[in-house]
């Protein structure tokens, strides 16, 4: 018997079937044990000593490996081929032998690149030894990471109230949106025309041409700069009698792009599909892992986290094949492309991600939404990287005036034969296509009519807000972070409320742009480009073996800590003070009168500066507390913020109505003082637009809509946290929109709340809400699976077992057979009912019969263990650890 690790209860059941009866194949369920989550699980004064801690989770997996190797031969590690993949085999490894549960049987190390049958079988012929060298870089990067966000996070909350964390890629990732929404403030655009003829041939063959030259001067992109200077030029176009001066047509070769890598594959999901990098690596974990083709659960693509664009030969034999059975010899190249990685790490780039088969078409495998659009993405990319080059024809035809005003020029490109264009073209981001229009057979000499001539006014565009896809394409050409870990990296800076999507941009929050104006003055190097893409380069020398992790680590600890230490001194007003002057143009812009912007708009002599509350920062005057004017960093749509302004008096009170902007937003306010009455405004209701009669309507909510059939008690309608609701008593019911508060009447609000009482066990409890989608039926309770909305996010029931979806999971990613395992998984640990009777149990255990810690009882800890470095593990038969080539260093 041999017991094989995988990471995955899914990955697990498919190579089990492969395997068979003298194998046991066990999930771990990722990492078995991390850095304990406290301040010095990493300690740089005992040469980088780690303490690792093993969750509830991690403490069940490595238990039932420990039971299942009892009676085993052997150990098999078959986690994922990458870095990570090697640092949970070691750390499994390491708290197998903390447990003493291998007692001297040998441990291999095996990996696959796919997840098939064959590929399983000579992965399992061919074991090796864990590569120390890459657990070596895990190390590294996991003792940075926990180093820098354990260190620079308690120094951004204690000088920048608000802020969340800051970590070594993440930080240099908010960098690059804030620069470029910091270019699009400045940018101004500017005006220009351009001045395009219809022309016809003899033949009546029509065709576009735009001005180039106006007299005798070749026109550069802006020098038709309004509307005069443009419609002279027109006319001199009108003017003109033209013929064909020259006519040129070069040919083209495009070859097809390579196969795709982990970077690349987020940059078209995100391009052509609208994934985010999440999404994808979501639906490329399910398709790598396998799915049920024919009663058999089958990988379909290779391993998702590559460097590498290379392809086995089998496979680039198997795709030739595909392509001429499915287009013809012609679109068969007569060698077999071979493709490079820029990977400076080998170790880490593995295989290109291509289907396991190049014969299983997309539309031949039913797979549900995500899974069948990202697997067709995959496979047209992979095969097309082995089609023919496609040839084209470019044509350019110049136009000569002869008044010698104005001549023209146009282009066109004609496809002589598709080749891989037939099957797929790569998606671009934020350029415009090509010039492919088809010019008709021109001749040189001859005569061309003038059909038609327009002058067009353009404005030069501000750059573009980075996309997914073109952040982790900047990210990848500076060399920082690595494309398996940019998927978490965007999702963290989403987490954070550092920065929204709107229309798939990324935008920087306020709170995002104060991180990264704090760092850019005191820790400049550090979120530096080049000194974080350098950092990358000295981990890939780790993983290679060249240069120690403890070296490494020593040599950044020096020079960071010294940083920390120096900013512990300087006074919360000093950071504000760099602040206000690195973001003056964004949180004090120009205003239309030429006023100072910096001067406070409520008292004669105060001046705007940034300030820190409990909830963040926010601008308020220098006259404070004398003076109470406050506003938000900035409004949401970037301009100049509005001071409060009188909107009238309550026709009924006399008292003032003002809709005033405090640190928290705009909002209205009737009367004066502690007593004021006070609404925020709906986000859909924008400050210009509140005028008195606005301003009542919110005030005077809740309104009251009118008493309740059954009991005569008053229904009301409001804005709360939530938004728009209608209320009786203990029920609340959602609106669909703020209007609706001051129009919903009273059959429409009891039968709201009929709907929302459906359901519930009490006359007042809330209801039981709608499924999101019903996934078929459990087996194990005859009752349909759903998935549901709560409180603490989306869950799975089955009716009589709950469990909420992993982070990792998207609501629209799940399937049945995925929803049954995390069921199962969630009986499996949920705790076994106690008997009403156990006193003796109980009190042995330190414990009260009602299951209560008794006074005086010892509370168990998380386990901890220490690292291979402090704590001698028993060393087994056949050593299962490569050690790593000595450097002299670390």
């Amino acid at each position: 018997m041999h017991v094989v690790v995988v990471e995955s209860p899914a990955k697990a059941k498919t190579i089990n079937k492969y395997l068979g009866k003298d194998y046991t194949v066990l999930a771990s369920f990722g990492h078995v044990r991390d850095l304990a989550s406290k301040d010095g699980s990493v300690r740089p004064e005992e040469d980088f000593a780690l303490d690792w801690e093993m969750d509830a989770k991690g403490a069940k997996q490595v238990k039932a490996i420990a039971e299942a190797l009892r009676d085993a031969d052997r150990l098999i590690l078959a986690t994922d081929p990458d870095r990570e993949g090697e640092a949970i085999s070691w750390h499994v490894l390491e708290a197998l032998q903390q447990k003493r549960a291998l007692k001297g049987k040998p441990v291999d190390r095996v990996t696959f690149n796919a997840i098939t049958k064959d590929a399983v079988a000579k992965a399992m012929s061919a074991p090796r030894q864990i590569d120390m060298e890459l657990v070596d870089a895990y190390l590294a990067r996991r003792a940075l990471d926990y180093l820098i966000g354990y260190t620079l996070s308690p120094v951004l909350w204690r000088k920048l109230p608000g802020a969340r964390s800051a970590g070594r890629v993440q930080s240099v990732a908010l960098r690059l949106i804030c620069e470029r929404e910091m270019e699009i403030e400045r940018f101004r655009s500017v005006e220009f025309w351009t001045v395009e003829a219809g022309m016809t041939t003899p033949r009546g063959e029509a065709f576009s041409a735009r001005l180039v030259t106006l007299d005798g001067q070749k026109l550069k992109p802006h020098d038709l700069g309004d509307k005069t200077k443009a419609h002279a030029a027109r006319d001199a176009v009108k003017a003109g009698r033209y013929s064909v001066a020259a006519v040129e047509a070069n040919p083209i070769k495009r070859a097809p792009p390579p196969p795709f890598m982990t970077s690349t594959l987020q940059m078209e999901a995100a391009r052509k599909l609208g994934f985010s990098a999440t999404r994808t690596m979501q639906a490329a974990q399910r398709l790598y892992e396998g799915v049920d083709i024919g009663g058999e659960t089958v990988g379909l693509i290779t391993y998702m986290r590559t460097d590498g664009v290379q392809m086995d030969g089998g496979a680039i034999a198997q795709l030739r094949r595909a392509i001429e059975s499915a287009f013809g010899q012609q679109y068969v190249p007569q060698s077999p492309r071979q493709y490079q990685t820029k990977a400076k790490n080998a170790q880490e780039a593995h295989e290109a991600i291509r289907p396991t088969d190049a014969f299983l078409r997309p539309g031949q495998v039913r797979l549900e939404g995500d899974l069948g659009r990202l697997y067709e993405l995959i496979w047209k990319r992979a095969v097309a990287s082995q089609m023919e080059s496609a040839r084209l024809e470019r044509t350019t035809v110049d136009l000569r005036d002869a008044n010698g005003r104005a001549d023209l020029r146009a282009t066109g490109q004609v496809v002589l034969f598709d080749g891989f264009l037939r099957l797929y073209e790569e998606g671009r981001d934020d350029v415009e296509d090509e010039d492919g229009r088809k010019l008709p057979k021109l001749i040189q000499g001859e005569a061309v009519a003038i059909a038609h001539v327009q002058a067009d006014q353009h404005f030069t565009q501000a750059p573009p807000r980075f996309s997914e896809a073109t952040l982790v394409k900047r990210l990848e050409e500076l060399g920082i972070g690595r494309p398996s870990t940019y998927a978490s990296i965007l999702e963290k800076l989403r987490e954070k409320d550092y920065v929204r999507m709107d229309k798939n941009r990324f935008i920087p929050e306020d709170r995002g742009r104060l991180v990264t104006a704090f760092l850019e003055n005191f820790f400049n190097r550090y979120v530096e480009y080049d000194f974080t893409a350098g950092l990358e380069e000295k981990l890939d020398l780790v993983s290679a073996g060249d240069l120690g992790w403890k070296s490494l680590m020593r040599e950044f600890w020096s020079d960071f800590s010294k940083a920390v230490g120096d900013i512990g001194e300087l006074r919360v007003s000093n950071v504000l003070d760099a602040l206000n002057e690195s973001l003056g143009p964004h949180i004090f812009p120009d205003r239309e009168d030429g006023l100072d912007p910096r001067a406070c708009r409520s008292c004669a002599d105060g001046r705007l500066s940034l300030r820190v509350g409990k909830y963040g920062a926010f601008i308020g005057c220098s006259n404070h507390p004398e003076c109470k004017y406050t506003r938000p960093l900035a409004p949401a749509d970037g301009g100049a913020p509005e001071g409060d302004r009188g909107l009238g008096e309550d026709p009924e009170s006399g008292e003032p109505i003002a809709l005033k902007i405090g640190r928290f937003g705009p909002y209205v306010q009737r009367g004066e003082g502690a007593d004021a009455k006070r609404a925020s405004l709906p986000k859909e209701w924008p400050p210009d637009s509140i005028d008195l009669e606005r301003a009542l309507r919110l005030l005077g909510l809740p309104r009251e809509i009118g008493p309740h059939p059954e009991d005569g008690e008053m229904m009301r309608a409001g804005l709360g946290r939530y938004g728009p609701y209608v209320q009786h008593g203990k029920t609340y019911a959602n609106l669909g929109g703020v209007e609706d508060v001051f129009e919903v009447q009273a059959n429409r609000a009891v039968a709201l709340l009929a709907e929302k009482r459906a359901g519930g066990k009490g006359r007042f409890q809330r209801g039981a809400p709608a499924a999101l989608r019903e996934l078929g039926e459990s087996p194990l309770t005859g009752k349909p699976v759903k998935l549901m909305p709560g409180r603490y996010g989306v869950y799975l029931t089955d009716g009589e077992t709950n469990a909420t979806l992993p982070k990792e999971v998207t609501a629209e990613a799940v399937t049945l057979d995925l929803a049954l395992i995390l069921l199962a998984k969630r009986r499996e640990s949920a705790p076994p009912k106690k008997a009403k009777k156990a006193p003796l149990k109980a009190q042995a255990a330190g414990r009260k019969p009602d299951g209560k810690a008794k006074a005086g009882a010892v509370k168990k800890k998380p386990a901890q263990t220490k690292s291979a470095a402090q704590e001698k593990p028993a060393t087994p038969k056949k050593p299962a650890v490569k050690p790593a080539k000595k450097t002299g260093a670390g």
